[in-house]
C-alpha cells in the first residue's frame, strides 16, 4: 500500500471523483493512516477551499465515508474533521445549487441520526453552511431513514424488533414523493455494479492468499526466526487485505439498505401514479362515450329534420325559395 506524504494525500485527492468505488478507496487508504489524522483533515480542508464548487460535496462524501467507517479504530478523524467543519460546510455550500445545499444538509441529518456528533455542533454547522445567526424556523423534512430510526428509537426495550423490510414498509405509507429523486436513484443504483461485491481483482487476490495464513496447524511447521517472520509478514498483509474489503462490502451493504429504502418508496410513487392515471383514463374514456353517444343522437335527428331549402307550390310539386332579388324586385307600370 502506499506510504503517506503530503504530496500523495494531493495527488489522490486531486484524482477523486464522485463514485461509490473512488471515495471508498481514498477512504481506506486515509483510514489505513490514521496516525497522521490532524494532517489529513488539514490537507483536505485545505484542498476543498480550492475544488472547484461541483467536486466539494464529493470532498463531504469522502469525510463522512472516513468518519464513520473510522470510528471502531478510533476517534481521531471524528476529533479532528470537528475543528473544521464548520468552515468546510459554509464553503462547500457557498455559490452551489439548493439540490447541492440538500445533500449537504443531508449528511449532517445523518451524523445527527448516528450520534455522529452532537445536536449542538450539527446547528452551528447548518448556520454556518445557511450563513444564519439564528436557528431556522422551518425543520428540514425527514427522509425515509430518517423515519426509520425514528420508529426504531421509539419502540419499547421489550418489544421485538421489526425486521427491516417491516420497519420500510412502516415508514413508506409518509414518504412524501419529492423525497426521491430519480436521477440520484439511477447514479446510486449504476454505482453500485462497481461496488467491492464486483470488485473481481481483489477476490483473486483474496483466493490466492497461502493457505498458511488461515490454517493455525502450519505453525508446527515453522523451525526458525525467517520462516516465522515470513509468515508473520503473510499473516499482516492477508488481515489488512481482508479488513480493507470488509469495510468496503459493509459501506455497500448499508448503501444496498439505502438504495433499498429510495427504491421501494419510488416504486410506491409510481404505482400510485399508475393508479391515478388509470382512474384519469377510465374517467375520460367515460366522457368520450357520453359525447360520442350525443354525437350519434345530433346526427339522426339532424336527418329527420325537413329541407327548409325549398318549399311546395300550388300544384303540390316543390319550387326553389325565392331569391333576394326576387323579394325586392317591383313590377314596372
Amino acid at each position: 500500500m502506499t506510504s503517506f506524504t503530503d504530496a500523495n494525500l494531493v495527488k489522490k485527492l486531486g484524482e477523486l471523483n464522485n463514485t461509490q468505488q473512488s471515495i471508498q478507496t481514498l477512504s481506506l487508504w486515509l483510514i489505513h493512516h490514521r496516525k497522521h489524522a490532524a494532517a489529513i483533515v488539514k490537507i483536505w480542508h485545505r484542498e476543498l477551499s480550492k475544488a472547484r464548487p461541483s467536486k466539494k460535496l464529493t470532498f463531504v462524501y469522502l469525510a463522512n465515508d472516513i468518519i464513520q467507517n473510522s470510528k471502531k479504530k478510533g476517534p481521531e478523524f471524528a476529533k479532528q474533521f470537528e475543528l473544521v467543519l464548520e468552515e468546510a460546510f459554509s464553503n462547500a455550500a457557498k455559490g452551489t445549487e439548493d439540490k447541492t445545499k440538500q445533500s449537504l444538509g443531508r449528511v449532517l441529518n445523518i451524523w445527527q441520526e448516528r450520534g455522529v456528533y452532537d445536536k449542538h455542533l450539527i446547528k452551528k454547522v447548518k448556520h454556518a453552511m445557511e450563513g444564519k445567526e439564528e436557528s431556522p424556523k422551518v425543520e428540514e423534512k425527514p427522509v425515509l431513514e430518517r423515519q426509520v430510526l425514528e420508529r426504531q428509537a421509539k419502540k419499547s426495550k421489550k418489544e421485538p424488533e421489526l425486521s427491516l423490510l417491516q420497519e420500510v414498509e412502516a415508514a413508506q405509507a409518509h414518504i412524501p414523493s419529492d423525497n426521491i429523486d430519480a436521477e440520484e436513484l439511477v447514479k446510486r443504483l449504476s454505482d453500485l455494479e462497481h461496488s467491492a461485491s464486483c470488485d473481481a481483482a481483489i477476490r483473486e487476490k483474496i483466493a490466492a492468499l497461502p493457505l498458511e495464513v488461515s490454517d493455525i496447524s502450519h505453525l508446527e511447521k515453522i523451525q526458525d526466526m525467517k520462516s516465522a517472520e515470513r509468515l508473520s509478514k503473510q499473516v499482516n498483509d492477508a488481515c489488512l487485505l481482508l479488513s480493507e474489503y470488509n469495510q468496503r462490502l459493509t459501506s455497500e451493504l448499508e448503501e444496498r439498505r439505502q438504495v433499498a429504502f429510495l427504491l421501494r418508496g419510488f416504486v410506491n410513487n409510481v404505482k400510485t401514479q399508475m393508479q391515478d392515471t388509470e382512474r384519469q383514463l377510465e374517467d375520460y374514456k367515460g366522457k368520450l362515450a357520453r359525447v360520442a353517444s350525443v354525437r350519434q343522437e345530433l346526427l339522426s335527428h339532424i336527418q329527420n329534420l325537413p329541407d327548409l331549402t325549398k318549399l311546395p307550390d300550388v300544384t303540390g310539386g316543390l319550387a326553389p325559395l325565392p331569391s333576394a332579388g326576387d323579394l325586392f324586385s317591383f313590377p314596372n307600370h
